[in-house]
Order: C-alpha cells, then structure tokens, then sequence
C-alpha cells in the first residue's frame, strides 16, 4: 500500500519520542491509511483509492465525481 492519501496528499511525519527522563529518540507519525473501494458513476467503473480519515470526509463532502476528475487532471490514477 502506498504511504500517502491520494487525495489530501499527507504522509508520514517524523518527531521524537519523549519519555519521562526526557531523552529523545526518532519516531514516525504515521497517517491513518485505507485502501476504499468507490463507484465512480462518471467513470462507469469502480475506483480504489488509498485515502486518511480526512481523504475519506473530503470525498464525502464534496462528492466522489469531482474528487476524481481533480485526480485525473493532476495525472493521479487514469482515467
């Protein structure tokens, strides 16, 4: 799976750990990835995207038909 949302664009962060004698060692912040399955009815087929949380309101809020031609215009999937 890739490591990044293919509709917002976030990836991983990189930070420390903390830990109670405050010594620092490297971390990742990982995104909250899923691999969706949506049915474009523009497309008349079906579409897998791995998108965050927030990739998947974003879909949500602004319907799956403009957020697919958006990806297809940036050369994101195919069309």
């Amino acid at each position: 799976m890739s490591k990044y949302c293919q509709v917002t664009g976030r990836h991983a962060g990189v930070g420390n750990s903390i830990s109670h004698s405050h010594r620092k060692t490297r971390r990742r912040f990982n995104v909250n990835l899923q691999r969706k399955t949506y049915w474009v009815p523009s497309l008349d087929r079906r579409v897998t995207l791995t998108v965050s949380a927030r990739g998947i309101k974003t879909i949500d809020r602004r319907g799956i038909d403009s957020v697919i031609a958006e990806l297809i215009r940036i050369g994101e999937i195919k069309p």
